[in-house]
């Protein structure tokens, strides 16, 4: 006959167990596990003895906890009746599964707000086409026709970038030399560099520019901040890339001379569709997004991204990762914001 503590212990529940007067008269090994600091062993003996007090009454019941962390968790605490007048509690960590929904929440969310404007847009444009005979307003309303549909395009290519990295499932890590991540990168956006008379300059430190990590996460936030240096240069002096090795971390550094970013804005700009100057949403195409992707792909290495700007005199962006890689502790927050520094 298999020990009944061998049996509580084997299960990925947590468990605990009182008889009728409330005396705890069992507690498994993943309900052990929950607990560990001050915090969230309140949290949780107040959670589970709130609803131990309810079963030991007759009644079914069930409460979320969230603790801070790190690492941020998010648990369920379920009691019901047990026999003889005992009652149980379970313990069940729903970290992962309540990241995914906020995700796929927010990820609805966004699309709906972001896409009502081209949707809308293209509607007029096509109503206005409707009857028309001018070829000259047909071609013209027909390029914005085109131009909005791209736009609408880009942000939900963008939207689904952004929330599968946030989901974290497919990063896929090995040994990665940064210099190729920006060979990539600064390749990607030649084209666009070209066409607003803009150079990048790449410098390489001495030293080894490798670190753990995925590389198509990488090069996709390399590009995000070489993109955005260079729609906001406005043509003036180079874009420079820079990589940095350390003992323990490489430093990869974007710095443009463009229109730099106001004091006010400077807290705001890895926000999702934070935008510095609405007013040249349209000429720079952009969807503002990309240091959104920047911010979260620099947290699931474990890393940091700070800013530094000065208005009409350029911007710098460092990102920070470490050599070892790996997401920090917290890193599934969907609220975390990197540290910004405006000087």
């Amino acid at each position: 006959m298999p020990d009944l503590g061998g049996v509580l212990d084997a299960l990925p529940l947590g468990v605990v167990v009182v008889n009728e007067a409330g005396a705890e008269v069992a507690r498994n090994a993943a309900a052990v596990s929950f607990t560990g600091t001050r915090h969230a062993d309140v949290l949780l003996n107040e959670a589970v003895d709130r609803q131990l007090k309810l079963a030991l009454a007759g009644r079914n019941s069930v409460e979320q906890i969230h603790l801070a962390g790190p690492p941020p968790t998010v648990v369920i605490v379920r009691a019901e009746p047990f026999g003889h007048g005992a009652a149980l509690a379970t313990l069940e960590d729903i970290t992962e599964r309540f990241v995914v929904d906020q995700v796929r929440t927010d990820f609805v969310a966004n699309v709906s707000h972001e896409l009502k404007t081209p949707v809308g847009a293209i509607s007029v444009l096509a109503e206005t086409l409707l009857g028309e005979t001018d070829d000259e307003l047909i071609l013209r309303l027909s390029g914005r026709m085109v131009a909005e549909a791209q736009r609408m395009s880009r942000t939900i290519d963008d939207l689904l970038e952004l929330s599968r990295i946030e989901m974290g499932g497919d990063m896929l890590t090995a040994s990665v030399n940064l210099a190729e991540v920006v060979n990539e990168a600064t390749d990607r956006v030649a084209g666009l560099a070209s066409r607003s008379g803009v150079t990048i300059q790449t410098i390489v430190g001495s030293g080894d520019t490798h670190v753990v990590g995925d590389f198509f996460q990488l090069v996709s936030a390399v590009g995000n901040l070489v993109e955005n240096a260079v729609k906001y240069s406005d043509g003036k002096g180079p874009v420079r890339v820079s990589l940095l090795p350390h003992a323990t971390a490489v430093d990869i550094e974007v710095a443009d001379q463009g229109i730099g970013i106001p004091p006010t804005s400077i807290d705001r700009i890895f926000e999702r569709f934070y935008r510095v100057d609405k007013s040249r949403e349209r000429t720079t195409g952009g969807t503002g997004l990309g240091l959104s992707i920047v911010k979260r792909v620099v947290t699931n290495h474990g890393g940091e991204v700070n800013v530094s700007s000065h208005e009409g005199e350029g911007s710098v962006f460092r990102v920070r990762l470490p050599r070892t890689g790996g997401r920090p502790t917290g890193m599934m927050g969907g609220n975390d914001e990197p540290r910004t520094n405006g000087q």
